[in-house]
């Protein structure tokens, strides 16, 4: 007998709906303080728009000291083979704001696509935090996670990033995605989104209305499933992770370590 399909969590589970961002009509897509200080420096660095940096924050021209976080790992290779993926890639390539997207950017950063489950676990150029012993038991017992993501979202936080929506696997009357932030120590945020591209400039009322249209219509549809054994262990020194990597496999399932 076959195993039964994974459910997935609904919307009212999570915090989507209520984290996205509200487009007026007749007013364009403003990119807020938080994206001109993280992320336009990296995309659009003479844009005049760029806070180079801000007194208490630790950005410096979009770069940070390193950071490592616990990461949902998103392969790259079956997003771009799966045709709902590949249908939306052509309505973005086709909108009237396509010219403000960074295409190089996404191109640069695709081996790194994944959904941060816990960040900033530790900062400094010399730390390299793991799990603990008792964690790594923990999230070895949960099996491999099933996940459907699910296009496209702009949300009220880093206005200017386009993402994909994990939907994680609802399993045991939980959330197997906040199970992990559990174990880990972290509050459930409910907010799993996969950074896919970014903007380089303000949009106007046509292209924000274009963006909105396009965020309604593909809200409901499944993009990919994944059943996923391990997460990563990501550092990185800027917010795209252009300048980053895969320090460690952290196993799902009983098994062994993997360093990259």
């Amino acid at each position: 007998m076959s195993a039964a399909a994974p459910v997935f969590c609904p919307d009212d589970a999570l915090a989507y709906r209520r984290s996205r961002t509200r487009f007026v009509p007749g007013e364009g897509l403003i990119l807020d303080e938080t994206y001109r200080l993280a992320h336009l420096p990296l995309v659009a660095p003479d844009h005049p728009g760029v806070i180079p940096s801000k007194e208490g924050r630790s950005y410096a021209r979009g770069r940070h000291p390193r950071v490592v976080s616990l990461v949902l790992p998103v392969p790259h290779a079956r997003l771009a083979a799966a045709p709902a993926y590949a249908a939306l890639e052509r309505e973005l390539r086709a909108a009237p704001f396509a010219h403000k997207i960074a295409w190089d950017i996404a191109a640069r950063r695709r081996d790194r696509l994944h959904a941060t489950l816990c960040g900033s676990l530790a900062i400094g150029p010399d730390a390299e935090p793991t799990p603990t012993l008792e964690q790594r038991a923990a999230l070895a017992t949960l099996g491999p996670v099933a996940v459907e993501l699910r296009g496209l979202f702009s949300g009220t936080v880093n206005v200017g990033r386009l993402y994909l929506r994990v939907y994680p696997e609802f399993r045991d009357g939980a959330d197997r995605l906040a199970e992990i932030q559990r174990i880990m120590g972290r509050p459930p945020s409910g907010l799993y989104v996969v950074g896919l591209h970014a903007l380089t400039d303000d949009l106007d009322p046509a292209e924000a209305a274009s963006l909105a249209d396009l965020i309604e219509r593909w809200w409901n549809r499944p993009m990919l499933h994944l059943s996923l054994d391990a997460l990563w262990l990501l550092w990185a020194t800027d917010d795209q992770v252009l300048d980053g990597g895969v320090l460690e496999r952290v196993p799902l399932t009983d098994g062994a370590v993997h360093r990259d």
